[in-house]
């Protein structure tokens, strides 16, 4: 076992392929300890993650260390840096159950509260697993609780929801058409689609001091060439009104090495044509895409705000079932 004054706690300059091994070892055990059944990535993905660049910000990482220079901790910092959100960073922090309550997870955080002042950050954000070990050591630590996320998967190799999915992507909705890409946005679309991102913003984020982000062509073209350049794969499907306004969308992140479950990216429909039926509608046609062109996935893995309704009863409808929750906390970080 390790010692409390055994652990040293190192910040990364760069994240080597032999350091994302050993982050890889500690999230793989933490995430098997307090959340049995979700994937990790593996190492090349981690390495990926950690060291391409983020958007709209940029990643600081800490690796705490067993006396016999065993991982026991991790840490990563993405300091925001887009005008409306540059008061604000994210903390991911993972401490080996076989090493916890030594004092890892406590010499990690006090190193990126000290980068918060560094960095001239006033709010911490985290996410943590409802009833976790996580949970219990964010509010020991000045965290509160300020938005509740409901965790729900789709599982598409099932035969409960086909015919009906499959009858809502078919549905005629005058006016409006769809249409999908992989990747960056076509260069005809990307004005309609910045505009359409923009809705995002009125998204419930409960009392998460999470500012805003202003969307134009060139953020959308840098999100897309983010995703690619870490080898992960972006599929959109959208929903383009008459006039060549965009009314909404929906977006899967492909992982690379194609696993079997996906992750759910933005899905927004704009305030002037809400009320159509076109969330639902773009969602179910996102899914009959991904049967079509990546038959090994096998689940869509999503999450909403639990005051949400809307988008929760839209999943449901389509055949998501809740699975986990997770609280999203917050450090309104104390002066230097």
């Amino acid at each position: 076992m390790t010692s409390p004054t055994s652990v040293h706690v190192t910040q990364l300059q760069h994240v080597s392929a032999a350091q994302a091994v050993a982050w890889h070892q500690v999230v793989a055990a933490s995430t098997a300890h307090d959340l049995p059944g979700v994937p990790v990535p593996d190492p090349v993905q981690i390495h990926a993650q950690l060291t391409r660049p983020a958007l709209g910000s940029h990643r600081l990482t800490w690796l705490a260390t067993g006396a016999d220079g065993v991982p026991v901790g991790v840490a990563c910092l993405r300091v925001f840096t887009s005008p409306g959100q540059e008061h604000l960073a994210e903390l991911e922090l993972h401490v080996d159950p076989a090493h916890r309550r030594l004092g890892a997870g406590s010499l990690l955080l006090s190193a990126v509260v000290s980068a918060c002042h560094t960095e001239n950050r006033r709010s911490l954000i985290a996410a943590a697993a409802a009833d976790s070990p996580g949970e219990a050591f964010s509010e020991r630590r000045g965290f509160r609780r300020a938005m509740t996320l409901d965790h729900l998967l789709l599982r598409l190799d099932g035969t409960d929801h086909a015919a009906d999915l499959l009858e809502i992507a078919g549905a005629e909705h005058p006016g409006y058409r769809l249409t999908s890409w992989t990747g960056t946005v076509p260069d005809g679309l990307a004005t309609a689609f910045a505009a359409a991102k923009n809705a995002m913003n009125d998204m419930p984020v409960g009392d998460l001091d999470y500012g805003s982000v202003a969307w134009d062509p060139d953020r959308v073209r840098a999100m897309a060439a983010v995703v690619a350049d870490r080898g992960d794969t972006l599929l959109t499907v959208a929903v383009v009104h008459d006039d060549g306004t965009m009314a909404g969308y929906t977006e899967i992140l492909v992982p690379q090495g194609l696993p079997p479950r996906v992750q759910q990216y933005d899905t927004a429909v704009v305030p002037e044509h809400r009320g159509h039926g076109l969330g639902l509608w773009v969602k179910a046609a996102m899914v009959r895409r991904l049967r079509a062109e990546y038959p090994g996935v096998v689940e869509i893995e999503t999450d909403n705000a639990d005051d949400n309704a809307h988008m929760l009863a839209v999943n449901h409808r389509l055949g998501f079932r809740s699975y986990r929750r997770t609280h999203e906390v917050q450090l309104d970080v104390p002066s230097a």
